[in-house]
């Protein structure tokens, strides 16, 4: 697999404070583990079946392999940690009684949360990985990203169609039915698709239930294990407007335009089509939940939208509004969204993103491209 220089930095991270390191199947954490932490680290793999089951039967031995192997200002690395919960018992009184410093690294959160483990009250902090962004893909190609995502694996292979059958393959074996997470695998998978076809609308659980025959609370857990596994996040609603009564119901968005198209057994991708401006909307929302988390800003993503259906697609905190559109040249009509929540009187900055070339401003919108946008946003200009 091709090598990618990624944001997000493990020693900086890791000079400061112990670590949760959370992504996606396949995002690349032990790939960034073994070009950032090489020989600084004492790694613990609990993918490897012998240690796994020797750690499960008895978790105190964690501190006999850290006193043997890590010299004390080493760090300490345990992979997959969501896989046996009880370690971080272990790993609370290294840091208490030694100050080891800790990167666990996980694919789910679900064991963690359902079982009330300890997750070490506030001595490890929490950083997530996710698909390759924009400034790491130097030959980057917006017509493949929209088409396949941007999970490294999927992004640099000859064969990325294959690369994510196996990839929803993997997760709907290896996740949900290895660990039980649900009772009935087909209705899930059903409900996979649908979630997938309505990804980035407004959740209606009565829908879902009735177009996969799974009753509402059913549908609800669903998307609880989405969100645990960290397949998809909720978009939610800002309710802070006066003016204009606002939606109060989240969206949910999948991780990955790729794995939402192959859950959606999308064909093909036209560009005169609904489906292409809901895939550049759904990217462009991600570009902007990796810079929020890589840039360690706590200024939440949330979406606007009014009973009178005026709508903004992203807000950052109070600050930055952004509207996406991917049409190829702007007109007043895209502004509508955006000079209506600019009546509130609220947000500083009002940006309309599209894939028209020529950048100017309208009516108080700065109106970019997608790369002169983004170029701005990872050079931290835009906030």
């Amino acid at each position: 697999m091709r090598t990618y220089s990624r944001i997000l930095q493990l020693p900086d991270l890791l000079r400061k404070k112990s670590h949760f390191l959370f992504g996606p199947r396949a995002t690349g954490k032990s790939h960034l583990i073994q070009q950032q932490l090489k020989g600084e680290c004492y790694l613990i793999n609990l993918l490897k079946p012998a240690l796994q089951t020797r750690l499960m039967e008895d978790p105190g031995f964690l501190a006999a392999l850290v006193h043997q192997n890590a010299q004390p200002d080493q760090w300490v690395v345990i992979d997959e940690v969501q896989k046996i919960p009880e370690l971080l018992d272990v790993v609370h009184d290294l840091i208490e009684s030694e100050g080891r410093r800790f990167l666990l690294t996980g694919s789910s959160a679900r064991k963690l949360k359902r079982q009330g483990t300890n997750l070490l009250a506030g001595r490890a902090w929490r950083a997530e990985l996710f698909p390759l962004v924009y400034p790491e893909i130097p030959d980057f190609d917006l017509a493949r990203v929209l088409r396949f995502g941007s999970l490294p694996v999927v992004y640099s292979s000859p064969d990325p169609t294959e690369e994510l059958e196996a990839y929803v393959g993997t997760y709907l074996r290896e996740e949900i039915q290895q660990e039980s997470l649900v009772r009935r695998l087909p209705s899930f998978a059903r409900f996979l698709k649908a979630a997938a076809l309505s990804n980035g609308q407004i959740i209606n659980y009565a829908a879902f239930a009735s177009e996969t025959g799974t009753p509402a609370s059913t549908v609800k857990g669903y998307f609880e294990i989405l969100e645990d596994t960290l397949l998809g996040f909720k978009l939610d609603p800002w309710m802070a407007s006066k003016k204009r009564k606002a939606i109060q119901t989240s969206k949910f968005l999948f991780f990955d335009v790729g794995v939402t198209h192959t859950l959606a057994h999308t064909e093909t991708l036209d560009r005169n089509t609904d489906l292409y401006g809901r895939a550049f909307e759904h990217w462009l929302g991600l570009e902007l939940r990796a810079y929020l988390s890589y840039s360690r800003s706590k200024l939440p993503l949330t979406y606007w939208r009014s009973v009178q259906k005026q709508e903004v697609d992203f807000l950052l905190g109070n600050q930055i509004a952004i509207e996406v559109k991917a049409t190829q040249q702007v007109n007043d009509r895209d502004l509508k969204g955006l000079l209506a929540l600019r009546e509130e009187g609220v947000f500083q900055k009002y940006y309309l993103v599209t894939q028209d070339e020529l950048d100017h401003s309208r009516q108080g919108v700065h109106c970019l491209s997608w790369k002169t946008f983004l170029n701005q946003l990872w050079g931290h200009q835009v906030t």
